[in-house]
């Protein structure tokens, strides 16, 4: 075969590779994906797009993460994905596939695009190579952990907020006559799910289904875990145990998580001007020397 006929087949065949990969990347891409509540409810949950593309890829190294070797490093994993809220959509052994498969799959790329990009520098850039291609590697592999940490935050930030509000209601139900269940259930009772209503809704289930009210409380602790949780579920507990009143728990909880919402806002508050300070320096005073001093020096330089 003559060379051009190659060249020329070897284009089609790319082209036709790419326009395939296209059409399932877009295939995926509207694909939406949900997680099923205790109540049976479904709830939209979107992966990223390079995740959903590469997890069926996953079970080709499903056996190095399916050990018992790494047992803990599962458990501490899983922990995580319930408390950003992926549990049932992504199983740990195949979160660390994507971390695996991340760097394999798209290393080689981001690679030749680094060499592609700094080898027309000569000399001086030659040598940014091998730091540059490394780091977007590392990146590549860093790139779930960061991802799933985000997701933490956002869902234990959206927990806290909603939090006092919750307990506000708890402790009116509870005052009015009803017990403590039956109030988690009224709870929940609503047609927009946040994330509190999602582990309230966990609770009211494992309750009916025969889990001692005290287990799956502390259940709700281990996967939320933030520190005004961990306290509400330690008092609730302790509560049950020595038979006190659950609505003055609930009123002197509600009061301390307010109190303490007030503490972290006051410190917030108290951040923002030395965070405002990077911004100002680097950005607004230039642009403010700029805008004053610019005719100047352009009639200057003119006169030059």
């Amino acid at each position: 075969m003559p060379p051009s006929a190659f060249a020329y087949a070897s284009v089609l065949l790319w082209a036709v590779a790419a326009g395939l990969f296209a059409a399932y990347a877009a295939l995926v891409a509207q694909r939406v994906t949900y997680v099923t509540l205790a109540d049976g409810r479904r709830q939209e949950r979107r992966l990223p797009l390079v995740f959903r593309l590469l997890l069926p890829l996953s079970p080709n190294v499903e056996k190095l993460f399916r050990g018992p070797s790494l047992a803990a490093v599962r458990d501490r994993v899983g922990a995580m994905l319930a408390s950003g809220g992926f549990d049932g959509l992504l199983a740990p052994w195949e979160y660390l596939s994507l971390k695996l498969l991340l760097p394999l799959c798209l290393g080689p790329f981001w690679v030749l695009g680094a060499h592609l990009a700094l080898r027309d520098g000569g000399p001086r850039t030659a040598g940014l190579f091998p730091p540059v291609a490394l780091l977007g590697v590392l990146l590549l592999y860093m790139w779930p952990l960061l991802w799933l940490r985000a997701a933490v935050r956002r869902r234990q930030t959206a927990i806290v907020r909603a939090l006092p509000f919750v307990l506000d209601l708890l402790t009116l139900s509870v005052e009015a006559g009803l017990d403590f269940m039956s109030a988690l259930q009224r709870c929940t009772e609503r047609p927009a799910v946040d994330p509190l209503t999602e582990e309230l809704l966990r609770v009211v289930r494992e309750t009916q289904v025969g889990t001692p009210r005290r287990e799956a409380l502390r259940g709700l602790a281990r996967r939320v875990a933030l520190p005004d949780v961990k306290s509400l579920v330690g008092a609730l507990v302790q509560a049950d145990e020595l038979g006190v009143s659950v609505g003055a728990i609930l009123r002197v909880q509600a009061d301390q998580i307010r109190q303490r919402r007030f503490e972290r806002a006051e410190k917030l508050a108290n951040e923002a001007p030395v965070k405002l300070l990077g911004p100002l320096v680097l950005f607004i005073f230039p642009s403010v020397f700029l805008v004053l001093l610019g005719p100047i020096l352009f009639r200057v330089a003119g006169q030059a």
